[in-house]
């Protein structure tokens, strides 16, 4: 019985987690949350509702991880953004950020961070407080960023920074739900850069 035990629980993984990961995040990128099945997403990764279990734990667990796992990869330009050494560059690259992953060549378009769960029942309620903290935690980043901006005098001294950065985020994410949409790359980067030529200036 004890050997037996040991080979179970000593049985390497037989799948690769990193891509099972990453086969999810497409499935919610395209599905959203709640029209994401277990059984499509199962299949997506090519394991069993158990290994996914164990692995990642339950879809809300697993909802989770490949939300840190989009901020990391697709989504990671904000982050980026955020080092450009003006107000103006953050933005810039921000809008440039989120029309380049939103109207990809291949995959899901739109923003898992935006449309993930939108609409959902109250057994979806964690997943989509997750996303609201996700997208809180965006605006606060950006917020602070233009706060530095007016102490430094890149942005002008009655700028808002609160304003500006809702402002910027309501745009993403309107970009995002427009590319959803099947609006192009070219249209986007074009709406994009028209509300560039109104940015604040000193």
């Amino acid at each position: 019985m004890e050997t037996r035990q040991r080979r179970l629980t000593g049985r390497p993984r037989g799948f690769d987690a990193d891509e099972a990961l990453e086969r999810a995040l497409l499935v919610f990128w395209e599905h959203g949350y709640e029209g994401a099945s277990l059984a499509t997403l199962t299949g997506a990764m090519g394991i069993s509702t158990t290994s996914m279990y164990a692995a990642f734990g339950n879809k809300e667990e697993l909802f989770r991880k490949v939300l840190e796992r989009y901020s990391e990869g697709p989504s990671d330009y904000l982050a980026r953004a955020l080092d450009e050494s003006t107000a103006l560059g953050v933005v810039t690259a921000i809008f440039a950020g989120v029309v380049r992953t939103t109207t990809r060549p291949t995959g899901p378009n739109g923003c898992l961070g935006v449309q993930g769960a939108l609409v959902t029942g109250d057994a979806s309620r964690g997943a989509r407080d997750l996303l609201v903290a996700w997208r809180d935690s965006g605006y606060a980043r950006l917020r602070e960023r233009f706060e530095r901006a007016v102490d430094g005098g890149d942005l002008p001294p009655e700028a808002n920074p609160a304003l500006l950065a809702r402002y910027v985020t309501a745009l993403a994410y309107g970009i995002a739900v427009q590319a959803a949409s099947g609006v192009g790359h070219v249209e986007l980067q074009d709406m994009a850069d028209a509300a560039l030529r109104s940015w604040p200036l000193c």
